[in-house]
C-alpha cells in the first residue's frame, strides 16, 4: 500500500507539469506590493518543442523586470505612457513594459519556469497575462476567457490574483 501511494505521488509530480497550461507558481500576491514570481510552462505544442514564450503585461503594470535564463535570450517591449506617472523615489515613469519574450528551446517532455518581477497596482482583483507560446510546429495563444455560459476556456491566460494588504496570500 505504501509503495502504491509513493508511486502515485511520483506519477503526479511527473505528469503534473506536462498537463498544465502556463500558470504562476504562486497564484496570489499583495496589491500595491513588490512581486517576484515564476510562470511555469509545462509542455510544448502537441509534441513540438517550445521555441519562444511571450508574456503580455496587463495595462495596470508599469514597471516589470524579466529574469534572464541560461540558453535563452530575452526581449523587453515598451510603450510610452500618455501621461508620465510618479514612481517610487520621485522618479517619473514615462513608458511601461508591454511584453517580455524569451527565445530558446524547451522540449515537449520538459517543463521550465520564467521569472518576472513587478510593482503591482494598488487595486485587488485578478491580473490576466496573455501568453503566446511558439513551438517548432505551431503557436498556442493562452488568452481565452470564460464563455457566456461560464465554461472554462481551453487556453486561459496566466492569472495572478491581487489581494488587499490586510489579506495574506494562500500557499
Amino acid at each position: 500500500m505504501r509503495n502504491a501511494l509513493l508511486l502515485a505521488g511520483l506519477v503526479g509530480l511527473i505528469a503534473g507539469p506536462a498537463a498544465a497550461h502556463p500558470v504562476f507558481a504562486e497564484k496570489e500576491a499583495i496589491a500595491g506590493g513588490h512581486w517576484a514570481g515564476e510562470l511555469r510552462l509545462g509542455h510544448g505544442c502537441d509534441g513540438s518543442p517550445t521555441t519562444s514564450l511571450r508574456v503580455e503585461m496587463p495595462e495596470a503594470l508599469l514597471v516589470v523586470r524579466a529574469q534572464p535564463k541560461p540558453g535563452w535570450t530575452v526581449a523587453i517591449e515598451r510603450a510610452p505612457l500618455a501621461q508620465p506617472v510618479a514612481g517610487e523615489g520621485g522618479r517619473m515613469i514615462t513608458e511601461r513594459v508591454t511584453a517580455v519574450t524569451w527565445t530558446g528551446r524547451l522540449t515537449d517532455d520538459q517543463f521550465d519556469v520564467f521569472g518576472l518581477a513587478a510593482k503591482l497596482p494598488d487595486t485587488a482583483g485578478p491580473l490576466a497575462f496573455d501568453v503566446i507560446q511558439t513551438c517548432e510546429s505551431g503557436v498556442v495563444a493562452w488568452n481565452e476567457t470564460a464563455g457566456p455560459d461560464g465554461a472554462s476556456p481551453a487556453h486561459p491566460p496566466a492569472t495572478l490574483n491581487l489581494v488587499s494588504a490586510g489579506a495574506r496570500p494562500h500557499h
